[in-house]
């Protein structure tokens, strides 16, 4: 009997006073560029990606987190990429020692970094053609 009165009366100060009515503030990383790792990647801690042509990409992982993952001698299939694979060598972590899996070719991974969220796509890829311009327009010195 006094179980069931003590259940009762926890019951009624949890709806009360819930403890989630605070919403957490948005997560905001101390230091970019700083090597990391995520936490069980294959069982969908990792909920999106954008690719930075074949030499690598972003990764984006539950909580809004976002990582750039630099490929090592980049991937021939990465920017044409519709879903990817994580091989983890058998650890429960992605990092740097990892690498993904993209149409049947396994690219390793050289560095896992904390980064900002990427320009959205075509963004970047003006910045490029700006950036390949500005070369085209610097002429060598002559002897």
């Amino acid at each position: 009997m006094k179980r069931i009165v003590i259940s009762i009366i926890l019951a009624a100060v949890t709806v009360a006073n819930p403890v989630s009515a605070k919403p957490f503030p948005p997560h905001i990383w101390p230091d970019l560029g700083v090597e990391a790792q995520i936490l069980f990647p294959n069982q969908g801690a990792i909920r999106n990606f954008e690719t930075d042509g074949n030499d690598g990409l972003w990764l984006e992982d539950r909580q809004r987190r976002w990582y750039y993952a630099e490929i090592a001698g980049g991937c021939q299939e990465l920017n044409f990429a519709q879903a990817i694979g994580f091989d983890t060598l058998g650890s429960p972590r992605f990092d740097r020692f990892s690498a993904i899996i993209v149409d049947g070719e396994r690219c390793l991974v050289s560095s896992l970094v904390t980064s900002d969220k990427p320009l959205p796509r075509k963004e970047r890829l003006k910045l490029r053609e700006d950036i390949k311009a500005k070369g085209r327009d610097v002429v060598a010195p002559s002897n």
